[in-house]
């Protein structure tokens, strides 16, 4: 039932957002799933460029992974979180649809005026984006507020500084290895020679 439901959404979506379908008609047949925080999704490009919700045994051409800690922190807005995305397979693939559906947005008037009427979906959707605003806010201080509890009381996440710190210190200690390493190769070529009769 969610299957057909959401592909006529995502369908929809596509004409409203014509546009799109340049961006994707040259990946038509192509599969690509989303792998965010424990929920896989397969979308299918089509033939016309448009989006469709393949089934479960499509064998997906990209894979996005991101796990649930690093939603949290694209909620909240870090910058950083979008470099630890990871992608599987086709990574020209998962980009473009990535940017496409970042840029894709409903238009609900449109859609609340033909059952409506112009005036009535107006307002209603003046209401929506207020609410959905308030909502998106009230999502990224709950994020925030989990981050920071995960950075300062849990210690489940790492804060960006200590992770810089600790990569500072494993090249120290790389170079560190390193010269120790030509200085032991050097004192074994040295005494060698001196044990040579």
């Amino acid at each position: 039932m969610f299957k057909p439901f959401a592909t006529r959404f995502l369908q929809h979506l596509t004409n409203q957002n014509n546009w799109s379908r340049e961006h994707l008609i040259g990946f038509a047949g192509k599969v690509v799933q989303f792998d965010v925080a424990l929920m896989k999704t397969n979308l299918l490009i089509l033939e016309d460029g448009s989006l469709a919700i393949a089934g479960e045994t499509a064998t997906p051409d990209a894979t996005i992974h991101a796990p649930p800690s690093l939603v949290l922190r694209l909620l909240a807005k870090d910058e950083a979180a979008k470099t630890q995305i990871t992608i599987d397979g086709d990574a020209h693939l998962a980009t473009e649809l990535s940017k496409v559906l970042q840029l894709m947005r409903w238009d609900i008037e449109e859609d609340l005026s033909h059952v409506v009427g112009d005036i009535a979906a107006h307002k209603i959707g003046v209401a929506s984006h207020k609410i959905i605003q308030e909502t998106k806010q009230q999502s990224v201080h709950l994020a925030e507020m989990l981050v920071e509890y995960w950075q300062e009381e849990k210690n489940v996440l790492a804060k960006k500084r200590h992770v810089e710190q600790f990569n500072t210190e494993v090249d120290t200690l790389r170079g560190d290895v390193a010269r120790f390493e030509k200085r032991l190769e050097k004192l074994t070529r040295s005494a060698n020679k001196n044990h040579t009769p």
